[in-house]
């Protein structure tokens, strides 16, 4: 029962995100670890918070890691939740279908488990934040 697949999940997930080549259509190479200080022009995508859990049964020691992938646009995209919600499919899309190899534990499975739209920057901006959960086989 460890953080210790944590930064390993993280790596995957980013490295998933910057190779896939539909996301790729939608964003450039607008995937961040972070949020940028100063939002880029048009839609883009950040790994956001993530909460972790431990627990350990007669198989060993398994972590579960839920974590937010935001798909966002500032005031200066005139696209709507359109162009959000087209990036925020292909970030669920290739996140579902991968196979993530990290050098810390096994990913036992990666699943979407929820999203939420809204407005942001007083109604001009528009955010979709996609939670996934992954379960990291530490043994």
């Amino acid at each position: 029962m460890s953080y210790q697949a944590s930064v390993a999940l993280q790596g995957a997930v980013y490295q998933c995100l910057r190779s896939d080549a539909a996301l790729g259509v939608l964003v450039g190479d607008a995937i961040f670890d972070a949020l940028p200080v100063d939002a880029p022009a048009g839609v883009y995508v950040s790994l956001g918070p993530e909460d972790a859990r431990g627990f350990a049964d007669s198989t060993g020691a398994t972590t579960r890691h839920d974590f937010v992938v935001s798909v966002l646009a500032g005031s200066d995209d005139s696209a709507g939740f359109r162009a959000v919600k087209q990036a925020a499919v292909a970030v669920s899309t290739a996140l579902e279908g991968a196979e993530l190899v990290t050098d810390a534990g096994r990913l036992a499975g990666l699943w979407f488990l929820r999203a939420r739209a809204k407005r942001v920057e007083n109604g001009a901006g528009r955010r979709v934040d996609l939670t996934f959960r992954a379960l990291m086989d530490l043994a």
